[in-house]
């Protein structure tokens, strides 16, 4: 079971200028030059699959195939970088889990010098967006409500407060900056999308306006959009996310966070032990977490009509008590089922890593 991992190289090239006189050759054509200095792809293959791997794979196989809802399922040994999944390759909505791509170009810009943390920021009534915005309430309350940036990212990242997650992405230079650190980064399979305002209300057949920031201005603005509008909407996010990662993407990129490829040593164990805080999703992947064991994880939960609950998600970083990590996505593009199958379905997939895990240190051990 290979799995051809494309990593691109970098190559710096240096003009040197000959200075005096100089006896100049033939010309050299784009294609040889090209041929001269463009390195060549290097291919790596993901490690193959051991006899324990393949039949922790077999068990998320059998995890995904016996959930109602359409449901991509990713493990990645963090060490090693061995991939064990189920529907790996195609994208799913994010929804909240994005929010980790903001943060993580945000701590990227800290690294660079670009970015204090303990930069003043006031948060206003124009700077509100829609759903999950604990921050509202204190505007609502003063008028404004100034704090930092390392306020906000926690807040982002534990409350999944869809207003601190924008702030941030407007210090940071918007959708391109973030997209271009994902590609500079080298993550694939994983697309970041936009802002909660533009994402929801394409979600839900609307375009953007100010007042939706209020009360139930939005769900009520939602509720008047005509059903063969709103569906045409909700499916074609569905079927073409703009925030689109696949689970095995998302594991790979977490595993690479946690190996410390992707941010400074400092800015890993922020986020890392930040994520360790979240407060969102206690019965997702985090309810199979045995006592010794912790998560650093993110939730996303999506838009619901005609009774389809799109982009239900868990992903994060499991660390055993001998400090093995692994990462896990969990992501269902829609369902139907209940809250209490959801929970099981991602609870089985944590023990099924700790299951695997403690099977491979008693085999090693004996």
């Amino acid at each position: 079971m290979t799995r051809p991992l494309v990593t691109l190289t970098l190559l710096i090239v240096s003009a040197f200028f000959l200075l005096g006189t100089c006896v100049q050759g033939p010309a050299e054509s784009a294609a040889e030059f090209e041929e001269r200095v463009m390195p060549e792809e290097v291919v790596e293959e993901e490690p193959e699959l051991d006899a324990r791997q393949e039949m922790l794979e077999a068990r998320l196989q059998q995890i995904g195939e016996g959930f109602a809802g359409e449901v991509g399922i990713a493990a990645v040994e963090v060490t090693s970088g061995a991939t064990m999944a189920y529907n790996g390759a195609r994208p799913f909505p994010q929804q909240s889990v994005s929010k980790l791509w903001v943060s993580l170009t945000a701590l990227d810009l800290v690294d660079e010098g670009a970015l204090d943390l303990s930069e003043p920021v006031a948060i206003r009534r124009e700077d509100l967006t829609v759903f999950y915005q604990p921050i509202r309430d204190i505007v609502r309350t003063r008028g404004v409500f100034r704090t930092d940036y390392r306020d906000l990212m926690e807040r982002a990242l534990t409350q999944s407060d869809n207003t601190a997650n924008d702030r941030i992405l407007r210090r940071v230079g918007g959708t391109q900056a973030v997209e271009a650190f994902m590609r500079r980064k080298g993550i694939e399979g994983v697309q970041f999308g936009t802002d909660e305002r533009s994402k929801q209300s394409a979600i839900a057949g609307l375009d953007w306006r100010p007042s939706y920031s209020i009360g139930r201005n939005f769900y009520e603005a939602r509720d008047r959009v005509p059903d063969d509008r709103r569906r045409e909407a909700f499916e074609d996010y569905l079927d073409d996310p703009i925030d689109g990662a696949s689970a095995s993407g998302m594991a790979q990129a977490l595993a690479r966070l946690a190996r410390g490829e992707l941010l400074s040593p400092r800015s890993t164990e922020l986020i890392l032990s930040t994520l360790e805080n979240t407060k969102s999703g206690p019965k997702r992947l985090k309810g199979g977490v045995p006592s010794g064991w912790s998560i650093a994880h993110k939730t996303g939960t999506g838009q619901v009509f005609d009774g389809v609950h799109s982009g239900y998600n868990d992903v994060g970083v499991l660390t055993a008590p001998d400090g093995t990590k692994y990462a896990l996505a969990v992501m269902i593009a829609r369902t139907r089922t209940s809250y209490a199958a959801r929970f099981e379905m991602m609870q089985s997939v944590t023990r099924a890593v700790v299951e695997y895990h403690e099977a491979r240190m008693t085999s090693e051990t004996t």
